[in-house]
Formats: C-alpha cells, sequence, structure tokens
C-alpha cells in the first residue's frame, strides 16, 4: 500500500481510537464546554497552539510561500501577534468575569452585557462564518489526498469530517485538549524534521533564490519578508490580529483555564511559538515554487514537497504532521459551532428549562450537523485561504470592536451595538462586492467595517442612548 495513505489511515483510526475512549471523561456540560474549568497553562497553550496551526497555517501558508514568497509569513504571523496581545489585555480580563459569572460561551458575555439581541446577531453570523473555515479544514486534506492518493475532492473532504466529527463529538473540549497536545508533537517533529532536508534538496537558500529568479516569473522581493508591501501587510494585519484577540473558539478554551496565569503564560506560548512556527510553511511553499514551479493549484505545494522533495520516512512524519493541523483546527471550530447553536441559540431563545444532559446530547449532534455541512460547503469553495477569509471577515467586523468596548466599558449599550453589527457588516459587504476585494482609499472592506463600527461605538460614547 502507498505508504503515505497508509500514514493517513494508521493516524485517522488513532484519533478516532483516542476519542471514543476520552469520552467516558465528559459527564458533565461544563466538562463538554470548558474542560471543567481545570485547565493549567501547557494544557491551556497547547490546545490553542493546536486549533491556530491548522489549515490556514500549513497548506494556506505554504500556498503564499509558492505565490508571494517569504511575505507570505504575515498570514500565520499577524496570528501571532494578535494571539501576544490577547495574552496580556482580553484573555486574562474575559477569564476573569467567565470565572465569576460562570460562563460557557462568548454568547454568554454578550447577553450579558448587551442583551439577547446582540447575542443572537453575533451567533448567527459567526456560526455561518464559523462553516467557511471548518471547510477550510476540509479543503486541505482533500488536497493532500489528492496528491497521495489521487482521490476526488469530495471524497477527501468527506473522509477528513468523518475522522474529526467523530472524536470531537465524542469527547467536547476535555478530551481534545490531549488529543491537540499529541498532534502538536506530531507538528513539531514533522515540520522541524522534513524543513531541512527539503532546503537541502534545493540547494539551500541560495538554491531557492537561483531558481525563482532564473524562473523570470518572480523578482527579488519573492525573498524579502516585505515583498507583497505595505499595503497588503496591513491588510492581513487587519484581517487577522483582530480574529484572534476574539475568536469565540479561542475564549472559549481561556474559559476553561483554572486562573488568570494560566492565561497569560499559556496564550504567549503559544503566540511566540506561532511567530516562529509561522517561518516553516512559508518556506516550504517556496522551495516547491524553486523545484515545481508550474504546479496546478497553489494548495498543492506542501502535498508536492511531501511526495517528491523529501525521504518516505520524512514526508510521512510531515504529512501526519499536516493532518494532524487540519483536524485539530477543525475540532476547534466544531467546538464553536456546537456551542455556539447549543447554548446561544437553542437555550437562549427555543428551550431555557433544557436540561444539562439533553443539551450535552444536541450539542454532539449539532457537530454532526454542522461537519455534514461545512463537507458540502467545502466542495465549492475553490481554495483554503477562500474560505478562512471570509470567517476572519466575519468575525473580526462583527465582534471585534464590540467585545472590546463591552470589556473595557460600561457604555454603550445594546440598540448601539447591534446597529453597529449590522451597519459595519453590510457595508464590509457592499464594499467587497464592489471593489472585487479591493477596498476603498488604501482600506480593506474589513479594514472599513471595524472603521464605521469603531465610529459608531466612539460616537455613541458622547450622547446617552435612546
Amino acid at each position: 500500500m502507498n505508504p503515505f495513505l497508509l500514514t493517513l489511515i494508521l493516524y485517522s483510526l488513532l484519533l478516532v481510537l483516542l476519542g471514543v475512549l476520552l469520552s467516558g471523561t465528559v459527564r458533565r456540560l461544563a466538562d463538554f464546554y470548558v474542560a471543567g474549568r481545570k485547565l493549567g497553562p501547557g494544557l491551556l497553550g497547547a490546545t490553542i497552539l493546536a486549533a491556530n496551526i491548522g489549515a490556514g497555517s500549513t497548506v494556506g501558508a505554504a500556498s503564499l510561500g509558492f505565490t508571494v514568497g517569504l511575505s507570505g509569513w504575515w498570514w500565520v504571523g499577524s496570528a501571532g501577534i494578535g494571539s501576544a496581545i490577547l495574552a496580556f489585555t482580553v484573555g486574562p480580563r474575559i477569564f476573569r468575569l467567565a470565572s465569576q459569572h460562570r460562563y460557557l460561551t462568548v454568547g454568554d458575555f454578550l447577553e450579558h452585557r448587551y442583551g439577547r439581541a446582540v447575542r443572537a446577531a453575533v451567533s448567527i453570523l459567526l456560526w455561518l462564518g464559523s462553516l467557511s473555515i471548518l471547510a477550510g479544514q476540509l479543503i486541505a486534506f482533500a488536497r493532500i489526498l489528492e496528491v497521495v492518493a489521487g482521490t476526488s475532492k469530495i471524497l477527501g473532504c468527506s473522509l477528513g469530517g468523518f475522522v474529526v466529527i467523530v472524536y470531537f463529538s465524542a469527547s467536547g473540549l476535555k478530551g481534545t485538549v490531549w488529543v491537540n497536545s499529541l498532534q502538536l508533537l506530531i507538528k513539531g517533529a514533522g515540520f522541524f524534521v522534513a524543513l531541512p532536508i527539503a532546503m537541502s534538496a534545493v540547494g539551500g537558500w541560495p538554491g531557492i533564490e537561483a531558481s525563482i529568479l532564473s524562473q523570470n516569473t518572480h523578482d527579488q522581493s519573492f525573498m524579502s519578508i516585505t515583498g507583497i508591501g505595505s499595503g497588503e501587510i496591513l491588510s492581513y494585519l487587519v484581517l487577522l490580529v483582530p480574529a484572534f484577540i476574539v475568536s469565540p473558539g479561542i475564549l472559549q478554551k481561556i474559559y476553561g483555564a483554572r486562573s488568570a496565569s494560566a492565561v497569560r503564560i499559556g496564550v504567549s506560548a503559544n503566540a511566540l511559538v506561532l511567530l516562529i512556527f509561522s517561518f516553516c510553511p512559508v518556506i516550504l511553499g517556496m522551495i516547491a515554487a524553486a523545484a515545481f514551479p508550474n504546479l496546478a493549484h497553489a494548495d498543492l505545494a506542501l502535498p508536492t514537497v511531501i511526495t517528491q522533495l523529501v525521504p518516505v520516512w520524512a514526508g510521512a512524519l510531515l504529512l501526519a504532521a499536516i493532518f494532524s493541523a487540519e483536524v485539530s483546527s477543525a475540532d476547534a471550530v466544531l467546538f464553536m459551532l456546537s456551542t455556539s447553536l447549543g447554548r446561544d441559540l437553542y437555550q437562549t431563545f427555543l428551550r431555557p428549562e433544557v436540561s444539562e444532559r439533553d443539551l450535552l446530547r444536541l450539542s454532539r449532534w449539532i457537530s454532526l450537523f454542522a461537519g455534514t455541512s461545512a463537507v458540502f460547503l467545502a466542495t465549492t469553495l475553490p481554495s483554503v485561504i477562500s474560505a478562512l477569509t471570509i470567517f476572519y471577515t466575519l468575525l473580526s467586523v462583527s465582534l471585534f470592536v464590540p467585545l472590546i468596548a463591552g470589556l473595557y466599558s460600561s457604555k454603550p449599550g445594546s440598540r448601539v451595538c447591534f446597529r453597529a453589527i449590522l451597519i459595519s457588516v453590510g457595508a464590509t459587504a457592499l464594499v467587497h462586492l464592489a471593489t472585487a476585494g479591493e477596498g476603498l482609499f488604501g482600506l480593506s472592506p474589513t479594514a472599513i467595517g471595524i472603521c464605521i463600527s469603531a465610529l459608531l461605538f466612539t460616537t455613541a460614547l458622547s450622547r446617552p442612548e435612546r
């Protein structure tokens, strides 16, 4: 059997088995939602880092390295910058509120601060957007299977969805923090072992530069971390830094911490590793551009390096690392989807009296529904980056300003917040459609949406809300 395919099969079976075995530790709703609020800095940092190093940080980042060169670093590097800010500002502050008021989701905070209408609006927007980021993980898995086994995109997305749905719906957050720790070890070993081998195969950094420049398709900017230009770098910062400060999937993991110091240490360690790791997939993408410049799709850069440029044993290890990245991010998104729909919408608006046992069962069924929906969406979206951009845009525009304002000020209230969300999201969509995603006055659609939201909040601070 194909050794790469065998690696994927065995590793998938291991993850499913771990999920089923750990399902016995999930007895209460708090176990599924916030891991019993007992996560130390090690487990907290590991589960957040595992979620942050996903398809966008591996296959997506490598595709950027293949296309634009070293400046593709800003895609994951921006996430590391946002995580560093989160560690010392929003993270500890919202943890203390979550501990005091026993929050289980970000929706709990939004309702406490702004009311049910805001909770519903944000939950619906993010639920729809979260399907796209889950689809992005499945697209990456399908790209890998396309290269190593020749499978179709539909089959690849379906197989990836099956693995994640089974092990997450069985064990929830309490179980997945342990699975994530294993995945993190595999990721580190795979990337840091394969990178120097692949670099050596193309003659190191001088070999990459010579090959790229000889192709006459790129110039010297391909080798520069600022090669994409200040405008594009700013777009990445605006899109990703706010998203990694207020992401519900990350904040709800912070709710599971045992102390504020665990939040600061765990999240800052995650940020440091992200800033360093973010070079690895980008450089591997640059290696692919040097060795295989005529790939049919940029998302194939990393899978092609695995199968064509490194020894089988190193390729199998890197393959397991990439698969770990995808499923760990996918389970983080399923966590966000299941808890949001179950608690923020179903329990809050439809059946407040639902028992803890029934809500736990419903959350597991929602995981199945969300995963299946994402498989269908994944078959229609063109690339990993395009899928993730949908989510990060909705997240940053709808949640960043309301959450920051809610944490640090008692004004404005629910009406201003609700209007700001609807107007800023609507304006972002209109600008995106009208300019084909280019933005206006040097600002991306996401930046314009955030500025509009901030302006509406700031204006409201100077007058009483009606």
